[in-house]
């Protein structure tokens, strides 16, 4: 007599490949390991650090003295201004400035763009009239773009933060559309619709999530593009006003001292390199270890 030990098999439709949260944490992680990636994480927390410490080895960015134009030191690495102000500290300052407003800026966009590129994957016509506002947004430079924001509601903070938001909008919003649309065609997506499931919920908790690592890449990006903005409009005296400090303002205040004081942009120059390398560093690092997966 023989027994048929043969289990029944189990039918399911098929699986969605949403991705953990420890394994998409291990792939950023992994990123990080690589040497571009731990140059630019490096290069990123010391700036951090010295922007958040600067105020407890400093009397503000706005202390001022008798001793202006003064040379490089040891109590003032980068000499001082027109008004005796150390522009090392005011440097750190600016940084700080400039680390809150790209952080707020960019991360808006993100966010911003994600939802209307989920929604412009929704609906067909919406998704084409995103579009074409994504095309006029890009077709003004920069600079321009920046220069009409700050006419239109004053130069400072807000002009810079409203000039980030709309530039980076488009990147997002075309990288979130094309990535729902893509994977709208996967077996998970068409079984899930045919259980009865709403599309929305199927976009939020699967198709979202396997098409976030793009995102994070171009933000890593959008930070660079969004600091030579600042620095492009500061320059041209539409972005953070005297006396705060930012790494742009501190350029555009010492290319007129340059021929008294040539060290004078050195330490915003500086500075403002370091900083646009790590996010580049960071964002090549990501790169690879997305494509890698």
């Amino acid at each position: 007599m023989t027994v048929d030990s043969q289990a029944p098999a189990a039918t399911a439709g098929p699986t969605t490949p949403r991705p953990t949260r420890h394994r998409t944490l291990r792939r950023y992680l992994g990123a990080l390991r690589r040497p571009r990636g731990a140059v630019g994480i490096t290069l990123l927390g010391v700036l951090v650090a010295a922007a958040v410490l600067v105020p407890l080895f400093s009397s503000g960015y706005d202390a001022q003295s008798m001793n202006t134009f003064a040379g490089p030191s040891w109590a003032h690495p980068f000499g001082t201004d027109e008004l005796g102000r150390d522009i090392a500290v005011r440097t750190l300052y600016g940084l700080r400035i400039d680390l809150v407003l790209l952080s707020a800026g960019v991360l808006t966009a993100m966010v911003l763009g994600t939802v209307l590129g989920a929604i412009g994957a929704l609906s067909r016509a919406l998704g084409l009239f995103f579009q074409r506002v994504f095309d006029i947004i890009q077709g003004f430079p920069s600079l321009i773009l920046g220069m009409v924001v700050a006419l239109l509601v004053g130069p400072g903070m807000l002009a810079l933060s409203i000039s980030i938001v709309i530039f980076a909008l488009p990147g997002f919003g075309r990288l979130a559309r094309a990535g729902l649309l893509s994977q709208e065609r996967r077996e998970y997506v068409l079984a899930a619709q045919t259980m009865g499931i709403p599309r929305w919920r199927v976009l939020v908790r699967h198709i979202l999530p396997n098409t976030i690592d793009p995102i994070i890449v171009h933000t890593a990006i959008a930070m660079v593009i969004a600091i030579f903005l600042e620095t492009g409009l500061s320059v041209v005296g539409l972005g953070i006003q005297p006396p705060e400090p930012s790494l742009g303002s501190l350029l555009n205040s010492g290319v007129r001292f340059l021929s008294l004081a040539p060290v004078y942009v050195l330490g915003p120059a500086i500075v403002l390199i370091l900083l646009a390398l790590s996010f580049s560093l960071l964002s090549d690092a990501l790169n690879e270890e997305v494509l890698r997966k």
